[in-house]
């Protein structure tokens, strides 16, 4: 970790805050540090307040969350121009914006495609994304593009680079930074992918201010608390669903349903409804698996409230 002098120090976590629901510092997160006599490292005290923080569900705990990076200003999805996984990007994009930062999609690999394929994917993908969230699309061998992608990360700003492996995020860094900061595997011709290098979430300094966190390529990416992140990446649903008969309608078959009319009618596409009732289904899911597990603890709702304080 790198002190309030500039200096950087290696730590490691006190017991006390281990225990329980396992809190743990991550990159970008402030701490409170203490240099005990004889000690050849730091202890980490305390967790300062996160004012955001990437949250997924714990893939090795169906009952816990597990926050990937804090204290950012923008995430950057990067999703591969070729090949594009749609339903990939809109679970992405929930995330995202759940974190309550600004949100961008950057394309990659632009450059094994012709112009017109990769302006129709773009279009489809700022249709999907909306209209708040910048849509950039990017070639490595293009300054320009890359450019546009510093200019967006800002002076002064912190942004998290968030993607499958092999998508092109760390040579990404490496152009950003104008230096090999980040290892990068060997990429296939045919369709630009690439072996996973980055193990290590490592908070780099552009030229010019302004940083970015390259994460490791992340499989799993679990929905936890992701209502609002839900609601922003498909505000087309949630706008639909405004006008539904039932305040609790679930668009499957209830009278009177809004978004199914839609659907219906071709204003909605069905897989995008689809999608939506997935990651719903989703966040619903573990929010009661948790509560359940809380219950078998004999844990209160006071409790619980308690707690968040």
């Amino acid at each position: 970790m790198k002190c309030s002098s500039g200096e950087l120090m290696r730590c490691e976590h006190a017991t006390a805050l281990v225990k329980g629901e396992r809190v743990r510092a991550v990159v970008g997160d402030r701490v409170e540090v203490e240099l005990p006599d004889g000690h050849d490292k730091g202890v980490i005290s305390a967790i300062l307040p996160r004012r955001t923080a990437f949250v997924r569900r714990d893939p090795a705990e169906r009952t816990a969350s597990q926050v990937l990076a804090a204290n950012f200003d923008l995430v950057i999805v990067a999703e591969p121009i070729v090949q594009l996984n749609r339903s990939r990007l809109e679970r992405e994009l929930v995330l995202a914006h759940e974190t309550g930062a600004d949100v961008a999609v950057v394309l990659t690999k632009a450059d094994l495609m012709s112009a017109a394929e990769v302006e129709a994917v773009r279009r489809e993908v700022s249709d999907l994304a909306g209209q708040m969230v910048p849509v950039l699309v990017v070639s490595i061998e293009d300054a320009a593009s890359v450019e546009r992608v510093r200019a967006l990360v800002g002076d002064g700003r912190v942004a998290i680079l968030i993607g499958k492996s092999g998508v092109g995020k760390s040579s990404l860094v490496n152009v950003l930074a104008g230096a090999d900061v980040q290892d990068v595997g060997d990429v296939r011709e045919f369709d630009g992918k690439g072996r996973h290098t980055t193990v290590d979430r490592v908070m780099v300094e552009l030229p010019g201010g302004g940083c970015v966190v390259d994460m490791p390529g992340v499989r799993g990416l679990g929905m936890w608390d992701a209502d609002t992140g839900l609601g922003l990446a498909f505000p087309d649903v949630e706008e639909l669903a405004a006008s539904c008969r039932f305040r609790d309608c679930s668009h499957v078959d209830e009278p009177g349903c809004a978004v199914l009319a839609a659907v219906a009618s071709g204003e909605l596409a069905a897989a995008r409804l689809e999608s939506y009732r997935t990651l719903s289904s989703e966040i619903s899911a573990v929010r009661a698996r948790r509560d359940e597990a809380r219950h078998m603890r004999g844990e209160k709702a006071s409790d619980r409230k308690k707690r968040r304080k």
